[in-house]
This record gives C-alpha cells, sequence and structure tokens, in this order.
C-alpha cells in the first residue's frame, strides 16, 4: 500500500494497492488499515459511497486489483501495526522451506504463533520485525501456543487466498505426534465428536465435545506402545480449535503434559525435577504437512523432526520397557 497523503482521521487518504492487498475484499482492507474503527462504521461508509475504488462507486464484497486507487473517507486510520506500539524482539525460527510464496518454519513449544489474550507479541510479530523487507506476511493456519512444528506463513496475498481453499476443501494433509496418557487398544480408529467453542469465567478460550458442535473428524494411529502410554499419530480431517487434545481427552486418552485437558497429576508428576519418566511440556507436534504450491501447483511435503525433550521421553520409555523385559 502506498498512501498519496499521511493517514489521519481528519482528512481523506488515497491508498494505491500493491501485491500484499491483491485479491483482498474492500471491507476486509478498511477493517485492516483503520484499526480500532467499528466493523459498522465501516460497512455504513461503504454503503454510503464514501468509499470509492478508480473513482468508482463500490460494495463490500469488491476485491482489490494491483494498482487500484482506494479513496478513504475522515475516518481513524492507523499509522503503525498494532505490534509497534510495544517492544517486539525481532527473532528468527527453522526454516523448513522457504520461496517467494512460501515462509514454513519449525515452532518451538511455548511460543504463540501471534499476540492477543494476554500474550504481547507472537510468531507473526516477531518474523515482521525480523524482515522489515517483507511487503508482506502472514500466518495460513495456528498452532496451539504449547503445540511445536510446521506453521506455514504467506509471503504474497495470492498464495495465502490459494492455501485457505485448499485448506478450506481438505487439501492438506496434517500430521501430529501425540503422546498420550494410556494404552490405546486400536492401531487405527476415526473419532467424530462434535466440538463446542466456549469461554470460562476468566474469558480463557476452550473446547467441549457437544451435540450442536461443530463437525470434527480425527484418525488416529498407533506408532509405538509403551506400559501406560501411546505414542499416536494424528491425521486431521477438519481443524477445529483444539480439536486433537480434545478428541483424545474425551476417548480417554488425554495428551500427556496438557494443561487444559490433560491428567493434571500425571502432568504435575512428570514436571516433578529429577522424574523419570520427566516431561516439562505438551507432547503436542505437527510433525509432516503435505499441500499443494499455491504458485507451480507441485505437491509439497514438509517434516519437522521431534524435539529434543520428546525424544528424550520416549527413549525414557522405551528404556522402561526394556528394563521390565529382562526383569
Amino acid at each position: 500500500m502506498e498512501p498519496r497523503s499521511r493517514p489521519s482521521g481528519l482528512q481523506v487518504v488515497y491508498v494505491t494497492v500493491d501485491e500484499s492487498s491483491e485479491g483482498q475484499r474492500i471491507d476486509n482492507f478498511l477493517l485492516k488499515v483503520a484499526k480500532g474503527v467499528p466493523k459498522s462504521h465501516i460497512y455504513r461508509v461503504l454503503r454510503s459511497g464514501e468509499v470509492r475504488v478508480n473513482k468508482g462507486r463500490i460494495d463490500a464484497t469488491y476485491r482489490l486489483q494491483i494498482g487500484d486507487v482506494v479513496r478513504i473517507p475522515p475516518i481513524r486510520v492507523a499509522e503503525k501495526p498494532a505490534e509497534a506500539s510495544g517492544f517486539v524482539p525481532a527473532a528468527d525460527f527453522p526454516v523448513l522451506f522457504e520461496d517467494a510464496h512460501l515462509l514454513v518454519i519449525d515452532k518451538p513449544a511455548g511460543v504463540a504463533v501471534h499476540g492477543g489474550s494476554g500474550v504481547a507479541f507472537g510468531v507473526i510479530e516477531q518474523l515482521r520485525r525480523a524482515r522489515p523487507e517483507a511487503k508482506f506476511l502472514e500466518l495460513v493456519h495456528r498452532l496451539d501456543r504449547e503445540t511445536s512444528g510446521i506453521l506455514v506463513l504467506a509471503k504474497k496475498r495470492s498464495a495465502l487466498v490459494h492455501l485457505h481453499e485448499q485448506i478450506r476443501g481438505n487439501g492438506m494433509d496434517k500430521r501430529y505426534f501425540a503422546c498420550v496418557s494410556g494404552e490405546f487398544p486400536n492401531a487405527r480408529q476415526h473419532v467424530k465428536l462434535p466440538l463446542y467453542k466456549y469461554s470460562t469465567p476468566d474469558g480463557e478460550r476452550r473446547v467441549r465435545v457437544q451435540a450442536d458442535g461443530l463437525a470434527s473428524h480425527t484418525v488416529f494411529n498407533r506408532v509405538e506402545a509403551f506400559e501406560g502410554y501411546t505414542l499416536l499419530e494424528a491425521e486431521l480431517k477438519t481443524g477445529r480449535t483444539h480439536q486433537i487434545r480434545v478428541h483424545l481427552q474425551s476417548t480417554g486418552f488425554p495428551i500427556v503434559g496438557d494443561d487444559k485437558y490433560g491428567d493434571f497429576a500425571l502432568n504435575k508428576a512428570l514436571a516433578r525435577s529429577g522424574a523419570k519418566p520427566g516431561l516439562k511440556r505438551m507432547f503436542l507436534h505437527a510433525h509432516r504437512l503435505t499441500f499443494t504450491h499455491p504458485a507451480t501447483g507441485a505437491p509439497i511435503t514438509v517434516s519437522a523432526p521431534l524435539p529434543a525433550e520428546c525424544v528424550e521421553f520416549l527413549q525414557q520409555l522405551q528404556q522402561g520397557r526394556q528394563a521390565r523385559a529382562t526383569d
């Protein structure tokens, strides 16, 4: 975007659309550049015809093209991204794949993907700070804060739109490793339980199985069995909030270390200093992702190795199994 005049709430602003906003709906574009302005006001100025593109009236569904000149009437327009209001440290993360269209990283556990809900900043804000030359950088999907593994970001709006279409059409194959409490009985099991999203009294986001929830489907494959634990691979057929975590909890096999849906007594015992086996995080890791490249159409498969603390936990379980076998 290239403003012709300094953005202000007191004057008309003209913005020339570049590739960072190509294909974006005009209503979403205005919500982005006029941060903090109520949606109702954005739609009111759109209906009034005060917003013009190339001097002509448009409706809220119009999609922007490169070179379009957007006239924005006197509304409060943000001069800086929201993260600029506070200090955001630049950070780099292990890169699994990168080209002109995509950036795929290996996100560590304990790092939020974006700021909000009590978190000052996340991966996206840190990457934008580390890459000031990037005209466009947006999350394609999300991972829970305590989940590690593959995270995809788009470097062009066209790539973002294409990948979102793949997600909606179940065109992405997402695989996670999860270690659960209990001995999972089936080599392969489909779980189809509707999930309902709600907030706790203190505003925390939670999910539960509920008849009027969203249809949700996960396939679990048993990878390795231990005494009291099982390593599973989860295939996401839908992408609901906390889907893997709640499906496993609801079937009686909570993820080890899950502080929202797990076995809290077990988590505490595993996190105790010197515990064997010991683990101080949730054992959920996005380890493989297959999708179609948004520009070339080529199939892409990206893998992220299990983090060291998860590998060590499995080794401790294997050693315990071997010790019992020799007794």
